[in-house]
């Protein structure tokens, strides 16, 4: 039985665009977490948490299908710009749609058939715009100065680890509390974040 575990990505890479499918599903749950990692900041601003999963992970697929080693990017920050162009497109093809919200059975495979879409021309979607929080360079040191206004010390643990990609169980066991509570502080922590405006009290780039 093959290692893919045991691979590096270029090895990964090179069997995936042999055509080895084990290869390219085996790198796919390698990045998992970098998937979880760019969408999480859109569920906190309003997304749907599993939309926003699948159309990363096509942006990840989309990322394995067309890397180039040649043009000498490394493929994880290869990997995480496709991933972020995909969720802008998506953001941007549900604008178009008078903001139906992500999960409302609009086929959102279908209306993002622009990965590379220049993210300057997107319409304004909402007040606090969901793209400008993605793309935002804020250091975690100024994001927790802003959240400590409203979320308490459990809180801002659950949202540092939660903005790192853990499943709740990984946040769970780190902070030695039950999945449900995770789950609970983080749905407490969006309702904060929307009644407090707190996200337009953060200086975006």
């Amino acid at each position: 039985m093959i290692d893919y575990a045991g691979m590096d990505d270029t090895v990964l890479l090179k069997l995936a665009s042999d055509g080895d499918r084990d290869a390219e599903d085996a790198l796919a749950a390698r990045y998992l977490r970098l998937v979880r990692i760019c969408s999480r900041p859109l569920f906190l601003a309003g997304g749907d948490s599993e939309d926003l999963i699948q159309e990363g992970t096509f942006g990840l697929l989309s990322a394995i299908r067309s890397y180039d080693p040649a043009d000498g990017t490394m493929f994880k920050t290869y990997a995480e710009h496709c991933i972020r162009m995909r969720l802008l497109s998506a953001i941007k093809s549900a604008s178009r749609l008078k903001h139906v919200p992500l999960n409302d059975g609009i086929s959102l495979e279908e209306l993002s058939e622009d990965p590379g879409a220049d993210i300057s021309a997107l319409p304004e979607l909402i007040r606090h715009n969901p793209e400008e929080l993605i793309l935002a360079e804020e250091s975690r040191e100024e994001l927790n100065a802003a959240f400590s206004r409203c979320l308490s010390r459990f809180e801002i643990k659950v949202l540092d680890l939660y903005l790192e990609g853990l499943s709740y169980r990984e946040i769970a066991d780190r902070l030695c509390r039950d999945a449900k509570s995770i789950d609970n502080a983080v749905q407490r922590i969006r309702r904060k974040l929307a009644r407090e405006n707190i996200l337009g009290d953060i200086s975006l780039s």
